[in-house]
């Protein structure tokens, strides 16, 4: 069986055990409905304009955040990962601040922005911003001492260094981190709507919960789920095409 073919038998296979659990009483159907049931309601949420307005709300600010984010890091980690003082001047305080998880933001976020879009950009580009630091930080530290040695000797500029040596070595070290980022910016987004109540899917699901409509409620979860499955799919696309000519990337079509 090939790679593809056994995917799709483990979701029919997940499917298949979801609808039997209600069904044989394992679970009750008010609190778990059966996957037939989730997946119809989930077909009438694709025909509501009121669905793809929330869907839209969530990928808004999952691309915004996520920009801001990899602009700030990437600025940053190519700043302080060229200087071995700035390293060791910032890692106290990266230390302590990268640990801080985003959702305990949340009050602050509510007291500057309310229930704006802006509360959660600002989780989202918290929490994404790490994940793209480190690893620029890492890319920038893997540069070959040799290969920026011979570079100054051809007389080339920093500008120059940092395009032609730098980039090229830290940037798969990036795109991990962005594919990562995008991740982790589409639960900030879901967790900054259910919470705060900001507009989005996170929000809809809140509604849905608090309105007693379960089977509504568990079709926008899987929405969800199938979002982060396109945006994990684009950006293993994008970084495909980015590294195409990496050695990973060859040895990965190769096979």
């Amino acid at each position: 069986m090939t790679k593809r073919t056994l995917g799709l038998a483990g979701i029919l296979g997940f499917l298949l055990t979801w609808e039997l659990i209600p069904r044989l009483g394992l679970v009750e159907a008010r609190f778990l409905p059966p996957a037939s049931e989730v997946l119809a309601a989930l077909a009438v949420d694709f025909q509501l304009t009121a669905f793809w307005a929330a869907v839209g709300e969530t990928l808004l600010a999952w691309v915004l955040g996520l920009a801001a984010a990899v602009l700030l890091a990437v600025a940053a980690g190519f700043v302080v990962g060229s200087s071995q003082f700035l390293r060791r001047f910032t890692n106290s305080t990266v230390e302590f601040l990268r640990p801080i998880p985003s959702v305990a933001l949340i009050p602050l976020a509510v007291l500057l922005f309310g229930v704006k879009i802006e509360s959660s950009l600002m989780l989202i580009i918290y929490a994404s911003f790490w994940q793209i630091f480190i690893q620029v930080l890492y890319g920038v530290a893997d540069v070959d001492n040799v290969a920026m040695q011979t570079a100054r000797s051809f007389g080339l500029k920093t500008v120059a260094r940092v395009r032609y040596v730098v980039f090229p070595t830290a940037l798969p070290y990036l795109m991990t981190g962005v594919r990562l980022a995008a991740s982790v910016a589409l639960i900030l987004a879901i967790t900054a709507e259910l919470v705060i109540g900001s507009p989005g899917l996170g929000r809809e699901i809140a509604l849905a919960q608090s309105g007693g409509a379960i089977s509504g409620m568990y079709a926008l979860i899987v929405a969800t789920g199938l979002i982060g499955v396109l945006i994990n799919l684009l950006m293993r696309f994008i970084e495909r095409k980015t590294l195409s000519w990496h050695s990973s990337i060859r040895s990965e079509v190769i096979v």
